[in-house]
């Protein structure tokens, strides 16, 4: 467990916090003010996207299994070592320009490759394109010789991740060496605590929010019990080590608690960190102190596979 730093001088901002909450506040009152979802997903990648990153990170635009994607190359990167990056957004928003700041920040604290792609979102394709998407984006490096040494996603990124790591041990495909979850959304039946002890802790999101992607995702036909849609309900046996990184205020905080009893009764390895006071997949914001310490650890622990 981290300790909030959100008020140490020593850290810059006084406050970061203050202003993160600001900007959310803004972005997520206009997100329910009638704006069409175009409009939405362009306010996303602008919400997200205007940070800075890490301005020494080369970033490359490219194509993987048809995919527009693009990689996020360290100036020390180690040739051949490439982290595959699944973005949040609810399967609705969100792409590489939006989540391009965290994966250049990836990059660096790694020193590694972060290839980030772009998987079709619903409610123009719905499950299971998002996933098929991201296995296929595997499974080409795979074919290539370059297994990614981790999976990493943040929030229904991680449902992604942690997807594609099943489906590639069924397909009998090469592992990656870990997966990294930021704020995992895992569970789309909604079904833990979290969801409702901490609705009014998360600023960022809502469980009736949640709820409408998820069903927007799946449609009529697909349950969101299905183990394909909620890779946690699933057969987690013999998956590489997991690190789970979640804020103490993330309505999906119980998702990462019931990943973690589910591996460990599988005799997986995992670990998880929980930093007090966050919201979640706190670390697109580059201003607060958590979401660097974070990245920093995170990055330690690539660099130790």
């Amino acid at each position: 467990m981290t300790d909030p730093t959100m008020s140490d001088p020593a850290m810059g901002d006084p406050d970061p916090y203050g202003s993160v909450r600001q900007r959310i506040v803004a972005a997520t009152t206009a997100w329910a003010g009638g704006m069409t979802l175009a409009e939405i997903r362009e306010s996303f990648e602008r919400f997200l996207g205007d940070g800075a990153g890490a301005p020494e990170v080369l970033r490359t635009a490219l194509r993987i299994a048809g995919l527009p994607a693009c990689a996020f190359d360290p100036p020390e990167a180690t040739p051949r070592t490439t982290l595959l990056y699944c973005h949040g957004g609810g399967f609705q928003i969100g792409s590489i320009r939006s989540h391009a700041g965290l994966m250049a920040r990836l990059a660096a604290a790694s020193g590694a490759r972060v290839l980030g792609f772009d998987y079709r979102l619903a409610p123009e394709h719905r499950f299971p394109a998002a996933a098929d998407d991201a296995f296929a984006a595997y499974a080409e490096l795979v074919r290539a010789g370059d297994t990614p040494l981790a999976i990493v996603g943040d929030s229904a990124g991680c449902a992604l991740a942690l997807g594609t790591a099943i489906r590639a041990r069924d397909a009998g495909l090469a592992l990656p060496k870990a997966l990294v979850l930021l704020s995992p959304w895992l569970d789309l039946t909604l079904s833990g605590e979290s969801y409702t002890a901490l609705a009014d802790l998360d600023i960022f999101s809502r469980p009736a929010q949640l709820r409408a992607m998820a069903r927007t995702y799946l449609g009529r036909d697909n349950p969101p019990s299905d183990p394909a849609a909620s890779p946690v309900l699933g057969d987690l046996s013999g998956l590489p080590a997991i690190l789970v990184h979640a804020g103490g205020h993330d309505i999906t905080l119980d998702d990462a608690h019931l990943l973690v009893r589910k591996v460990v009764a599988q005799g997986g390895r995992i670990e998880v960190e929980v930093f007090e006071g966050m919201p979640h997949h706190f670390q697109v914001f580059e201003e607060l102190p958590e979401a660097g310490a974070s990245l920093r650890r995170i990055g330690a622990f690539i660099r130790a596979l």
